[in-house]
């Protein structure tokens, strides 16, 4: 006779138990920030993490722990890319909505240390409808990673069904039916989105949500955040399995894959 089903989150407190990553109860959290998914803002040239979306890292670490129970940073901290923290850990977050200007040679350096060590990174458009933010990005990362482009991740890509079952990729716009990856040692290094993931995430000091979403507002505010918690379980089940709690050293074992 069959054994009784499980749910969605005992399987995957399930998966993270076996991958050394399960959370620990709120007041017993000796994993704390050393193993967490940290959404850090990735900040170029005199660039600051300022305006209505600034909140999006920290919302997207509280959803994820509320929805998930995984671990994760609820006051995300800011990277330079010339800074030798960003090689401090596997994960960060370049969100912007305008252009954004040449990358200095210490910055092209510190970006292509990350992603030789194993980094991931998220790639979000706030402002899509303009586009200036992407392609710049995307002319930058060509310097940074001149072996590799951005291609079409389908909908088959384990970031569709990380956790949720997603359809497409949605956010503050509904954008188009994919997200495009930079896929390098089989893994999505870098996944771009033109669909402003951060503005649906972004809430206010008050709680209410800082930017309307459209076309079908707050069930394509759902799907946002369905989809930002995938991509962190994604980032979280590829980046930090083989050793949750030191970062760099696990950069370094997966640098042996993506040379």
């Amino acid at each position: 006779m069959a054994g009784p089903k499980l749910s969605r989150r005992a399987l995957l407190q399930g998966a993270l138990a076996s991958l050394g990553i399960l959370a620990l109860p709120r007041a017993a959290r000796a994993f704390g920030d050393e193993g967490a998914f940290h959404p850090r803002p990735l900040l170029t040239g005199s660039s600051r993490l300022e305006g209505v979306r600034s909140s999006a890292p920290a919302r997207w670490a509280r959803e994820l722990r509320n929805r998930t129970s995984a671990p994760s940073r609820l006051d995300p901290a800011p990277v330079r890319a010339d800074d030798p923290a960003l090689l401090a850990e596997p994960f960060v977050y370049w969100l912007g909505d305008r252009e954004v200007g040449e990358l200095s040679v210490a910055e092209v350096a510190g970006l292509r240390r990350f992603f030789s060590q194993g980094g991931v990174m998220f790639v979000d458009d706030g402002n899509p409808e303009s586009g200036a933010f992407l392609r710049s990005v995307k002319r930058e990362l060509s310097r940074v990673l001149p072996d590799a482009a951005p291609l079409p991740l389908g909908q088959d890509h384990v970031i569709f069904h990380s956790f949720y079952l997603l359809r497409r990729p949605v956010g503050r716009v509904e954008g188009p039916s994919h997200l495009e990856g930079i896929v390098r040692g089989g893994q999505a290094q870098v996944v771009l989105s033109s669909h402003d993931v951060a503005g649906a995430l972004a809430r206010g000091p008050s709680g209410i949500w800082s930017v309307p979403v459209s076309p079908r507002g707050e069930e394509q505010r759902e799907h946002a955040i369905r989809l930002a918690v995938n991509i962190a379980m994604y980032v979280l089940c590829s980046t930090y399995k083989d050793d949750q709690v030191h970062a760099p050293s696990l950069m370094r074992r997966r640098a042996l894959d993506n040379p």
